[in-house]
């Protein structure tokens, strides 16, 4: 989690900064054979190399992004957790709570899906 301090520290507002500390360190516990990164500066996870999952965070939400597979994958999961989604990215609402059942779905089908990939993003 070292890799993150500068990032949470920039977040101004103090519970966006603990609500994003507290999702990247669950996926950090839950999924510990992922590499930790910030990569344009997004904190984010990948697995042999190859891209796994992203964070960004806005006014009024955190985005996840799973890359495009991913939301196509899980869309009736997220509009079913009371989340909307763009083609790339899935929002969570500050004030709504984390589905972490759906995250950690979503993470293990990237794991599972790009097990072969050698490249960074899905071709």
């Amino acid at each position: 989690m070292e890799v993150f301090a500068p990032f949470l520290e920039s977040i101004d507002n103090p519970q966006h900064r603990a609500r994003t500390e507290e999702i990247l360190g669950w996926v950090s516990d839950k999924f510990p054979d992922l590499e930790p990164a910030i990569k344009w500066n997004q904190p984010m996870f990948t697995d042999h190399g190859t891209f796994i999952i992203a964070f960004s965070i806005a006014k009024k939400h955190l985005a996840v992004a799973p890359e495009n597979k991913g939301i196509v994958h899980f869309s009736d999961d997220i509009k079913e957790a009371g989340y909307d989604h763009t083609k790339q990215l899935m929002r969570i609402p500050w004030d709504s709570p984390v589905d972490y059942s759906l995250l950690g779905r979503m993470i293990s089908f990237n794991i599972e899906d790009k097990a072969d990939d050698t490249a960074f993003w899905r071709k």
